[in-house]
């Protein structure tokens, strides 16, 4: 099989149209990801490897055997095949800007749409190097398909080169990441992994090992209903009670828009209903897990605050735990962190551990018993038309992954859970 280059496997992967749909019940959300999904496991089999498994709800297994003698944990390397909803990922036409050198790029189905290096300063450190983009009218798709293309990249090398020592080693690939149901039906005996790691990550030389903790709340709003024409003196439109609860809510600090950093918000991100009923849900984010039940709190004081000066109207709250902070897990085997350090020092990268200011799959697995931090890939302006990614980046990546299987044979023996 002749070598892929990883960026000529991105340029593939962003052209098949795998966008998830939240709204959707199906598994997986849309059955276009598995056109993906079947791509990646002909690819993997063609490479040599025998035991690939594709199934009903798109995802990918596949097992690299170990070539090594020492009693090695099972790692696994994970990216997703589904793109955002926020942005078209239909006709992607990727385009490579070699050698690039500093100007501002206008995409050319949109000439509105302009990758300025000064609003991106990261551009400016590709000088010279090539990214890619897409053309103007959907996103790329480097999320995570950057991070698919890496460990595609990966398997090809430990295929053909049977020189570098390695335990065995498994390939998961998973719908729906971006609606947040990433791993609702991974089978995890089936994966049989004992340590993990997401390429799901940005800037070069990015570790991440820290993701917000995560709930859905929803305040549901019985209002008073009457003929409108009739309605003086008795009415209250839940509506406007949602409204009114939703002006209320603080501007100046415990929203996405006044946050950064370690600060956590309470987001309002959906409302309908009518005069008679009404529902607000929100997305709750905090690195630490003991103050979403503070946040939901506030939420609910301010809601009862309001609805009490209107007679007759009922409010019901609900929560749902959606994933927890990562790092919770990963600290308990310190050595996972610890190899990637020595793998980015072997590829003469700076280690930069940074927290997540949203979720991965990572999270998920890590509390499902796999702990899975997560890996840079060079996305940048993910879920935008503005999306790019530097094939350096992915290049320094793939030899990232190749120097972390080795120190993984180097020091891991025994190392299971």
């Amino acid at each position: 099989m002749q070598s892929v280059s990883v960026a000529d496997r991105l340029m593939q992967y962003v052209q098949i149209d795998t966008q998830s749909n939240p709204h959707s019940n199906e598994a997986p959300s849309t059955e276009k990801q598995k056109n993906l999904s079947r791509v990646l496991a002909a690819e993997l089999k063609q490479m040599g490897i025998k035991d690939v498994i594709t199934d009903e709800f798109g995802y990918v297994y596949a097992t690299i055997p170990s070539n090594s003698a020492k009693n090695l944990p099972v790692i696994c390397f994970c990216s997703h095949v589904d793109t955002a909803p926020d942005c078209s990922g239909t006709d992607v036409k990727p385009i490579l800007h070699k050698n690039y050198q500093g100007q501002p790029i206008v995409l050319p189905d949109d000439s509105s749409i302009v990758l300025d290096p000064e609003k991106m300063p990261y551009l400016k450190q590709h000088i010279g190097k090539d990214i890619i983009t897409a053309s103007g009218t959907t996103l790329l798709g480097a999320d995570d398909k950057a991070g698919v293309a890496i460990i595609m990249s990966l398997a090809e090398i430990l295929c053909s080169d049977g020189s570098i020592p390695h335990g065995e080693i498994k390939i998961l690939f998973t719908p729906d990441e971006e609606v947040g149901r990433g791993t609702n039906h991974l089978n995890m005996q089936l994966l049989g992994a004992d340590f993990a790691y997401t390429l799901d990550g940005g800037e070069l030389g990015t570790f991440e090992d820290e993701t917000f903790s995560a709930n859905g709340f929803a305040i549901h709003i019985e209002g008073v209903i009457a003929h409108p024409g009739y309605a003086k003196g008795k009415m209250v439109n839940a509506i406007k009670l949602a409204a009114e609860i939703i002006a209320a809510l603080p501007t100046d600090r415990l929203a996405p828009e006044v946050t950064d950093k370690k600060l956590g918000f309470v987001h309002p991100v959906h409302m309908e209903g009518s005069a008679e009923k009404a529902t607000i849900e929100f997305i709750i984010r905090d690195f630490d897990t003991y103050q979403l039940q503070h946040h939901q709190e506030e939420i609910v004081r301010i809601a009862n605050q309001i609805a009490k000066k209107y007679a007759g109207v009922n409010l019901n709250f609900t929560d749902e735990e959606q994933y927890r902070n990562m790092k919770e897990v990963i600290d308990r085997y310190p050595f996972i962190t610890a190899f990637a350090e020595e793998a980015y020092s072997r590829a003469a990268l700076p280690f930069v551990k940074e927290p997540i200011r949203g979720g991965t799959d990572g999270s998920r697995l890590s509390f499902m018993g796999l702990p899975c931090p997560n890996i840079f890939t060079g996305m940048q302006a993910i879920h935008s038309k503005k999306e790019w990614v530097g094939v350096y980046d992915m290049e320094k990546a793939v030899e990232v992954l190749v120097h972390l299987v080795k120190v993984w044979e180097e020091k891991g023996e025994n190392l299971h859970k």
